[in-house]
């Protein structure tokens, strides 16, 4: 952070962005972990979970495309379960709940994976009131009037937040908690202490049910969207492959034959068919000039004279020259002379 002048979210950031790029090393070497018959496995014994620690800044890790990347990476390679773990005793006024109750949801719908809330130091505070709000929207409810009755609404236990007047607050917060009720139905709900391990078995058999939840409807949705987007990247490469083509037959046809300016599709293409045009033209008054002079040199000056005498008779209706057309006439004599010199 010192060397790069990064805060904190840059530093984080920046080092899952540099841990990404590891990625095909990091599945090789789980892969080798939890394979039965790898004898280098600590205790000859292979591994049964993974536990993946992640950022704790929600918008670093799931809103970013190294998280995305690591994600796709691993549920692309083993059943993969999202735990998002809750402060139980920071979570227990109607508002900071509903705040963990949507981070929860647009993490769910972001990562499109199973989901497991675990609200952690349940030796501090119990995480029963959390599951009835989550299953009873009556008890939502009168908790929410409770709140808003003693003025302590928006805070944590006896800390005052926005008072009793925050009518606006309660409304919103009614109408998530009823709105929420489909999405409660899809999570599982576990409380575990870290300091005393209590609840940790439950959250294995909330895994276990989430992984056969994975096998079941999630592991078919990302085969088919793998699918298309190799069906995609194939169909990509054959355009670019017939544009090339085209491409290159343009390209032939142009050697052959000048092409128009308008239909030039770059500034090089259109400067040489400006110079083939230019060659083309110079070359055909030198090869006019040149003619003109073969025939002026073949021609004597009374053919010449002839000629010229016809046409002005014809156009004068054999009317005498005048001094005019004599003098054009002496003009003409002249010039093929000094050609034929």
């Amino acid at each position: 952070m010192k060397q790069y002048n990064l805060g904190p979210n840059g530093g984080i950031l920046t080092s899952l962005n540099l841990f990404a790029t590891k990625v095909d090393q990091i599945i090789a070497l789980l892969e080798r972990r939890v394979d039965p018959n790898n004898p280098s496995n600590p205790g000859g014994r292979a591994i049964k979970h993974i536990l993946v620690d992640t950022p704790g800044q929600i918008e670093v890790f799931v809103w970013s495309a190294s998280g995305s990347i690591l994600l796709e990476t691993l549920a692309s390679s083993f059943p993969t379960v999202i735990a998002y773990i809750i402060d139980t005793p920071r979570t227990s006024s109607t508002s900071t709940f509903m705040s963990n109750m949507l981070y929860a949801c647009s993490i769910l719908y972001k990562t499109k994976l199973p989901m497991i809330l675990v609200f952690n130091k349940t030796d501090v505070k119990d995480a029963e009131f959390a599951k009835e709000w989550m299953t009873d929207f009556d008890a939502f409810q009168s908790a929410l009037r409770q709140e808003e009755e003693a003025g302590v609404f928006g805070g944590e236990g006896s800390t005052a937040g926005f008072g009793a007047g925050s009518g606006y607050m309660g409304s919103l917060l009614n109408s998530m908690s009823l709105m929420l009720e489909e999405f409660y139905r899809h999570l599982n709900v576990v409380g575990v202490s870290s300091m005393t391990g209590d609840g940790i078995d439950e959250f294995f058999e909330a895994v276990e049910a989430k992984r056969q939840e994975f096998e079941r409807d999630y592991r078919p949705e990302l085969e088919r969207k793998k699918k298309e987007r190799e069906e995609a990247k194939a169909a990509r490469r054959e355009q670019e492959l017939g544009k090339l083509m085209r491409d290159m037959s343009v390209s032939g046809a142009s050697r052959g034959a000048p092409r128009d300016r308008d239909a030039a599709e770059t500034v090089s293409e259109a400067e040489e068919v400006d110079q083939a045009s230019r060659d083309t033209i110079g070359g055909s008054e030198s090869d006019d000039a040149s003619g003109d002079e073969e025939i002026t040199s073949a021609g004597d000056d009374s053919g010449l004279t002839e000629r010229y005498k016809q046409a002005l008779a014809d156009s004068t209706g054999h009317k005498t020259p005048s001094e005019q057309d004599l003098s054009f006439m002496r003009y003409l004599r002249a010039s093929s002379k000094n050609v034929n010199r």
